[in-house]
């Protein structure tokens, strides 16, 4: 594989190819129950940005999500400047390709252009490096979700 392209997810298409990325990774692979996994802010009406990274052949190789406004409140402490980075996946034949990076970039983007001042994240612990060579910044004692470690890291836009 040698190329890919990153979009905000538009349409149902976008959305059930995010949402399959999201059940190969955490479902299956990381065994999260599939009733946590979903939630509200998949609702179409939901404050929510979803990306979606492509390849070539247009096989669905990565998503992520951005919550902001009412949306991120719960997870970002109520700041409405701070949005809140979710549901990062990346297939595991595209891993290593730099698609997470951009499907990162392509959430602070959205970020960006709705005014938000930084993102919020919770990281998988075995992530935080990733993270932090993006410049994030991890803060805060590290606590389970779904079974597994995690910490909050935020990073300024």
């Amino acid at each position: 594989m040698t190329g890919f392209q990153v979009r905000v997810a538009v349409g149902p298409a976008d959305r059930e190819a995010a949402f399959a990325v999201r059940k190969d990774v955490f479902v299956v692979e990381q065994r999260v129950p599939a009733e946590i996994e979903y939630d509200a802010f998949d609702a179409e009406d939901a404050d929510t940005v979803h990306v979606l990274a492509v390849g070539e052949d247009g096989v669905p190789l990565g998503t992520g999500r951005l919550l902001y406004g009412p949306a991120a409140a719960d997870k970002t402490g109520g700041e409405a400047s701070v949005g809140s980075l979710g549901r990062l996946a990346v297939t595991k034949a595209a891993r290593g390709l730099g698609v997470g990076v951009a499907l990162v970039r392509a959430i602070e983007d959205a970020a960006r252009e709705r005014g938000l001042a930084a993102v919020d994240l919770h990281a998988q612990t075995h992530a935080l490096g990733f993270y932090e060579l993006l410049g994030y910044v991890a803060y805060g004692a590290e606590f389970l979700d779904a079974g597994i470690g995690h910490r909050a890291m935020r990073r300024g836009l």
